[in-house]
């Protein structure tokens, strides 16, 4: 589903605050530091718990595997001023048991001490501009965590409706991200429709 271009691990989304790459063996300390966090174990769906080294390896080496192959893209989340540093992760793969009939699944977290400053809006609308731009998918789904208001704004402000009834997942189409993005042509050539 993925050209080619997003399958070499020089690949890269650079937005005003940060360096979306592929997820590197660097990365395994901080990756098992944050994502071992209570309040992020508590609100990912992906991440396995216990999660420590071993599973942060096994993560940053199955998502390059993804990457490499195509079936999604899988990005670590960095500071633009600071590259090497991890601070969270954010990506679409293909549909996995569970999910609602879209074509990709987002997935996606941050580290407790980068919450608030709007980084992770930054990086999922990133994602989902470099999706619609670069692939046919019509549709994107996200879980979404019970009581995680702040994730539901954030997912909502990136363009996926939530409507009451939804409860365990969103789904933003392209006509949708369309809409939510009229003002990103400056910033990224969009599809012509």
């Amino acid at each position: 589903m993925f050209p080619d271009l997003t399958r070499d691990d020089v690949f890269r989304i650079e937005t005003a605050r940060l360096w979306l790459r592929w997820p590197r063996a660097t990365d395994v300390a901080a990756f098992a530091r944050l994502a071992s966090e209570p309040d992020i174990s508590a609100i990912s769906e992906c991440l396995p718990r216990p999660f420590g080294p071993p599973e942060a390896e096994d993560f940053v080496i199955g998502a390059r595997r993804t990457n490499a192959e195509g079936r999604g893209i899988v990005l670590a989340l960095s500071p633009r001023n600071d590259p090497r540093t991890l601070i969270g992760m954010a990506g679409v793969q293909t549909r996995c048991e569970g999910s609602a009939g879209a074509d990709l699944v987002l997935g996606y977290w941050l580290g407790k001490p980068y919450w608030g400053n709007g980084l992770m809006q930054e990086a999922i609308e990133a994602v989902l501009d470099m999706v619609f731009v670069i692939t046919n998918a019509a549709t994107i789904e996200t879980p979404l965590a019970e009581g995680n208001l702040a994730a539901r704004k954030v997912l909502n402000r990136c363009g996926f409706p939530l409507e009451s009834g939804m409860r365990e997942r969103a789904i933003v189409t392209r006509p949708a991200w369309l809409a939510a993005r009229k003002g990103a042509v400056g910033r990224i050539a969009l599809p012509q429709v």
